[in-house]
């Protein structure tokens, strides 16, 4: 999940500079490496609708931002997902809010896996199967052309996956980190994090993520893999009424 309107970051790395970006990582990243995909209208911009439903407004308490927004949202009832327990005015409606923490790799053991296969096109229906069973977030036909996306294979059948989602300047998100029930316990998920963290860190970005609040197992693993909380915030959904 993607967050703003946030506690103080702990900034455990005392990088200013991230600390900026990483405020505003959607607005960041749609505004910067990710603009292929942009879908903007003003002071309003999202992702195309069939890549991620993540969006951002340049000033979430400016009117004429959500005025953008409904410009480039169009037809009522569409649901854009905004970083920050933001306040929508009149004409929205609130439909999600959940609390969430973003978590930075600050001693991650990042190496590549000999199982890990790069996940492509064709592997789309067994991808958008297992993350229907899992739920691990948003996952939409185009999100696998976000970043790189790796997956563990068991006698054929994709077991496990993780990979990269919004790529605000010098930072990756790791994302889509799941695994099939019946191969829970194997370590598979963990050892896929470390292999998409390595080729973040290949190409000189840093590697952070994004997780609900109340999700305290999946904190527990990424604080062994060696993430560090940076700041705790919201995600939210709207819709035009």
């Amino acid at each position: 999940m993607a967050v703003e309107e946030i506690s103080r970051p702990t900034d455990p790395d005392g990088t200013a500079d991230a600390r900026h970006v990483l405020d505003k990582v959607t607005w960041a990243a749609l505004t910067g490496p990710h603009a292929r995909f942009a879908e903007r209208h003003g002071r309003a911009v999202r992702y195309q609708p069939d890549v991620s439903p993540f969006a951002a407004l340049e000033d979430p308490h400016d009117e004429r931002c959500w005025a953008d927004a409904a410009e480039l949202v169009g037809p009522k009832g569409t649901v854009i997902l905004l970083p920050g327990p933001a306040r929508a005015p009149a004409g929205w409606s609130q439909v999600f809010g959940e609390p969430c923490a973003q978590f930075v790799a600050t001693s991650a053991d990042a190496k590549p896996d000999p199982e890990a296969v790069v996940l492509g096109p064709d592997d789309l229906p067994e991808v958008l199967d297992l993350v229907a069973r899992t739920k691990p977030g948003p996952f939409l036909p185009r999100t696998l052309e976000l970043g790189a996306y790796l997956g563990i294979r068991r006698d054929g059948r994709l077991a496990a996956m993780a990979g990269e989602r919004q790529q605000p300047p010098g930072w990756t998100e790791v994302s889509a980190v799941c695994t099939d029930p019946a191969f829970r316990g194997q370590g598979l998920a963990a050892r896929l994090v470390r292999a998409v963290v390595a080729g973040i860190n290949e190409r000189g970005d840093r590697a952070f993520l994004n997780v609900l609040s109340a999700n305290a197992g999946a904190i527990r693993v990424y604080e062994s893999l060696g993430f560090t909380a940076r700041m705790h915030g919201w995600v939210t959904g709207f819709q035009l009424d």
